[in-house]
């Protein structure tokens, strides 16, 4: 960040400031506040009236973003290659581009900063943090994911992830021209999407399940009733009749909690032709086994795994985490009756996302295992 750029900011600031103290005056008075972006043309105007035209516009803007915007991290969200932003306090901010993170040019004036950006974050999901409370997840409007963590827990200063999710997230032909699926490999799991086979997207952080889980719905029939379930709603579905519910943390008081768990509850009973879950990570796993071994064929979800054989393992410790006293051998044949296959996705080397292998779900002695059916 060059002199003149700094100077800028300083500015914008010092005019973000004067507009709250002049809105917060008028409001004292009785008097309405008007709209926001007449006001901060109007301040513009008059506090920087020397200065060029198009450098008057680009002031506007910036006390705009750092009004009712997200201040630095406009520019990144802005940028289509950007694929993760992460905040390490005022002072260090990353992004991540094509699978590689590198430092971005961009800072905040100082922890208070990054706590207005925050807030600006959360308030329209009637969400806070504080000491009480100090992490917290959320979504931007283009269905990006957010993670906060501020003082005590983050030592630094606040941190905050943002994973991108684009408006328009990519289908299977798009998966499949950029290598990140094979074309023999998205027919195997058309034909599973479209014979209501039930499927899990496994990998690791960042390997792109969610990605492929929204692209392969593209594929069941528009005349289902679909319900997704998530903890921020990310996926963006195109069928007609889509029910979207999300989750909700408990409030600082300590209520109004509505896990997953609760919500796939609720959904058996709103007629579901198929169901959609976002990530299984809990004890909404037996839930979920249930339903399937009842007659809701036709899940998708994802899993964080190693591989395949992973998924089956970890599946069945979050069912018995709902401590209902379920055999574990009863659990593993709910595994193997309800679930068909699984597709794993690995991050390569070079930052790619590939669909690496799909197992086929089949019962063993002693248990359930799986069998590769790609590559054959």
């Amino acid at each position: 960040m060059d002199a003149a750029e700094r100077n800028a900011r300083a500015f914008a600031e010092q005019l973000r400031e004067q507009l709250a103290s002049e809105r917060r005056a008028e409001a004292a008075a009785g008097r309405l506040g008007g709209d926001l972006e007449r006001a901060v043309e109007e301040l513009v105007e008059r506090e920087a009236a020397v200065l060029a035209p198009e450098r008057r516009a680009e002031l506007r803007d910036l006390v705009l973003r750092e009004t009712v915007g997200l201040g630095p991290l406009e520019d990144l969200l802005a940028d289509p290659a950007v694929e993760e932003v992460m905040v390490n306090g005022p002072r260090r901010v990353f992004v991540e581009r094509a699978g590689r993170i590198e430092p971005a040019a961009v800072a905040f004036g100082d922890e208070r900063h990054v706590r207005e950006t925050i807030e600006r974050i959360l308030a329209p999901t009637g969400r806070r943090v504080d000491e009480l409370a100090p992490m917290a997840d959320a979504r931007l409007a283009d269905g990006s994911r957010v993670n906060v963590v501020v003082p005590p827990l983050a030592v630094d200063g606040p941190a905050i992830s943002i994973r991108r999710f684009g408006a328009e997230r990519p289908g299977p032909e798009q998966l499949v021209a950029s290598g990140s699926v094979p074309r023999e490999a998205a027919e195997l799991l058309e034909r599973a999407v479209r014979e209501r086979r039930t499927l899990l997207v496994t990998g690791g952080t960042g390997s792109g399940k969610t990605t492929l889980l929204n692209a392969i719905s593209a594929w069941i029939d528009p005349a289902e009733r679909v319900i997704t379930i998530e903890d921020a709603a990310e996926l963006r579905l195109r069928q007609p009749h889509v029910v979207r519910l999300e989750s909700r943390p408990a409030s600082v008081e300590g209520r109004g909690e509505v896990t997953i768990r609760d919500l796939l509850r609720n959904a058996l009973r709103m007629r579901p032709d198929r169901i959609v879950i976002g990530e299984v990570r809990g004890p909404e796993a037996l839930d979920l086994l249930t339903a399937l071994n009842t007659g809701h064929a036709g899940a998708l979800s994802t899993l964080h795994a190693n591989s395949p054989e992973d998924a089956l393992r970890r599946l069945e410790t979050l069912a018995l985490m709902a401590g209902v006293g379920l055999p574990h051998g009863a659990v593993r044949e709910q595994v193997v009756r309800g679930l068909d296959l699984v597709a794993h996705l690995r991050r390569t080397s070079d930052g790619g996302r590939r669909l690496v292998q799909i197992a086929a779900v089949v019962p063993a002695a002693g248990g359930v295992a799986v069998r590769e059916v790609w590559p054959s």
